[in-house]
């Protein structure tokens, strides 16, 4: 897979496998300074962050992107026990400490916010700050989300998700026209994806096993397997939300009091799921505020 200089020519993205315990995650990394991780969602990769990986390494960070377990080139375990939040959060505590950092700030977006908010409450000892883009904490979707009628009407995949095979299937169709095609249809505006991107996104998908493990994601949660003990956040979190998501309620955003009382909310009408592909630049504006010290 030949990335390493198409999101930012001029800046160079390195890439490298890193040991992180239970499996190998394949990194890119760029810039030096306080450790960010940039955590990726279903069903992206590392190049999901292609805009804002380099333009936080610019505001002087050194930001470190994996490919989540069973995406990309990082290891993909069989079955559905190991996709179980503790195995996610437990990743990424591994990636901190293998990286060297005592602590990390942390980015999520879909999945990789939910893979955050586990990282936060089973490793706080680890986290400086915790960003997470559309994506509620578990424990407000378990508690509000499932008792929604229209939230259980979005979330209707999540269900098709359960059933054997059936799932790796129809996304594996005609060399993966069905997720080619949500991928065009679901990211809008001038930072859609173009052909050559979303060629990229097909090379990633057809990876031995990779269908099967990103599906496990959501068997693992449905099902409780390995999950993170619920315990409170009290590191600063900011949640950047676009409202016209149409697969979670506006009203996730807010994890709530008693779950991180030290919560910023920022929302943005007019932008989807998808706002670190549609509008990095304010998303990478929010981030880098969120992460500087006062006063740096």
């Amino acid at each position: 897979m030949n990335t390493s200089q198409r999101p930012d020519e001029d800046l160079e993205i390195r890439h490298r496998t890193v040991d992180v315990g239970e499996v190998r995650l394949h990194i890119a990394e760029a810039g030096s300074g306080p450790l960010v991780v940039l955590l990726h969602g279903f069903p992206e990769f590392w190049y999901a962050w292609r805009r804002i990986l380099p333009a936080l390494a610019r505001e002087g960070f050194h930001v470190v992107v994996p490919d989540m377990r069973g995406y990309g080139s990082s290891d993909k375990p069989e079955g559905i026990e190991p996709y179980g939040t503790q195995h996610l959060a437990a990743d990424i505590a591994g990636l901190v400490r293998a990286l060297g950092a005592p602590r990390a700030s942390v980015v999520g977006h879909d999945w990789g916010a939910a893979v955050a908010w586990c990282f936060a409450m089973a490793h706080p000892e680890l986290l400086e700050r915790l960003v997470v883009i559309n994506g509620p904490h578990p424990v407000r979707m378990l508690r509000d989300g499932w008792r929604s009628p229209r939230q259980l009407a979005r979330s209707w995949y999540m269900f098709l998700f359960q059933l054997p095979d059936v799932p790796e299937y129809f996304m594996s169709r005609d060399n993966h026209a069905p997720l080619m095609k949500a991928l065009r249809e679901e990211v809008r505006g001038p930072n859609a994806l173009d052909a050559e991107e979303l060629e990229l996104y097909r090379e990633a998908f057809a990876a031995p096993g990779a269908l099967t493990a990103m599906v496990n994601y959501y068997r693992a949660a449905l099902r409780r397997k390995s999950q993170v003990p619920a315990r409170r956040v009290d590191a600063p979190v900011l949640v950047l939300w676009g409202d016209e998501d149409r697969h979670l309620g506006r009203e996730l955003a807010d994890p709530g009091a008693d779950l991180a009382p030290d919560v910023r909310i920022v929302h943005f009408p007019g932008a989807t799921h998808w706002i670190h592909h549609e509008r990095p630049a304010f998303v990478t504006s929010e981030i880098t505020t969120f992460l500087r010290p006062k006063g740096a």
